[in-house]
């Protein structure tokens, strides 16, 4: 039996997100059949973070162990095969100890949220970016983010949904910046609650759009109370960008 780490790269439309679902297509079902074609073998595959509908990935790691011998490179591109037209790609392939897990071993997470702040309609980026049709201040919303780094209690800005046991998280960075017309945040944590980053976002949209001062961004934060959220941001502008492990 062989652990191979896999590093996708997906549009997120299509799924009903990254984890296997009921009522609908996903990324690991995807994968899975991909290996089942290949190999004979049903496998399960697991992710170093959950991706809900709408949510890219630039880099997910994920593995699946197999029992037939393969060379990665091999399986990649019998994977890249497989899986089209279904847009995902296996960009990196690699051997990992037994004991290495994609989810378990993973130490860190980075998400990026991107939006385009422009009058005009969205045309090449559209469901892969927020439009927000007016000004942002993004230099307001970087000053807001600075109030939610640190260790904190982040019910506010948890999904009713979320399974996590502890609300407690340290946020390692959350950072605005302007590229043109479009407004990135760039979040870094060990781990994220369910719509944690789609939750800050909206808030800080608010701080940029000149409905709230950034000292409210504290202000909820401190309140520990989903409802007084601002705004949940769409899942369209979310991507997960890496995963980092030891070493």
């Amino acid at each position: 039996m062989t652990r191979f780490a896999l590093t996708l790269e997906f549009d997120g439309a299509p799924f009903f997100g990254l984890q296997r679902q009921s009522h609908g297509p996903s990324v690991q079902q995807a994968v899975e059949e991909a290996v089942l074609a290949i190999t004979g073998e049903e496998v399960r595959m697991h992710s170093a973070g959950r991706t809900d509908s709408g949510v890219h990935a630039l880099g997910m790691v994920s593995h699946v162990d197999i029992e037939k011998e393969m060379d990665p490179f091999r399986l990649s591109e019998a994977l890249n095969a497989r899986l089209r037209p279904n847009p995902i790609a296996v960009v990196h392939c690699e051997v990992k100890p037994d004991d290495w897990h994609a989810r378990f071993s993973c130490i860190g997470r980075a998400y990026e949220y991107r939006i385009v702040n422009r009058r005009a309609p969205l045309t090449l980026e559209r469901g892969k970016a927020w439009h927000v049709p007016r000004p942002l201040d993004a230099d307001a919303m970087h000053e807001a983010a600075q109030h939610l780094v640190g260790q904190h209690d982040f019910t506010t800005f948890r999904s009713v949904h979320c399974q996590a046991n502890d609300p407690v998280k340290t946020l390692d960075r959350l950072d605005v910046s302007r590229e043109g017309d479009h407004v990135v945040v760039q979040a870094e944590a060990r781990s994220f609650l369910h719509h944690q980053v789609r939750s800050m976002v909206g808030t800080l949209s608010l701080v940029g759009l000149g409905q709230w001062e950034p000292d409210q961004a504290r202000e909820v934060l401190e309140a520990k109370d989903l409802q007084q959220l601002g705004l949940n941001a769409p899942p369209d502008g979310l991507y997960f960008v890496r995963a980092v492990y030891p070493d």
